[in-house]
């Protein structure tokens, strides 16, 4: 088993590509790319807390996911 078969990373990246979605019309580059970016670590930080050997660790990431 790896990450992608989390149904939490799943529903993340769902999320991250609806935030995209939502935001394509802002005008404001800085706000769009905020937005966008904080909605692409949630999986991103699933992802790497997952590689992640020691709990310390992958607790460390799913907190920040969150």
């Amino acid at each position: 088993m790896n990450f992608e078969d989390l149904e939490v990373w799943k529903r993340a990246v769902a999320l991250s590509c609806e935030v995209y979605r939502q935001t394509s019309k802002i005008s404001d580059f800085g706000f769009r790319d905020q937005l966008t970016r904080s909605g692409l670590s949630i999986p991103s930080n699933i992802a790497e807390g997952y590689e992640r050997q020691s709990n310390k660790e992958k607790s460390q990431f799913l907190n920040i996911a969150k």
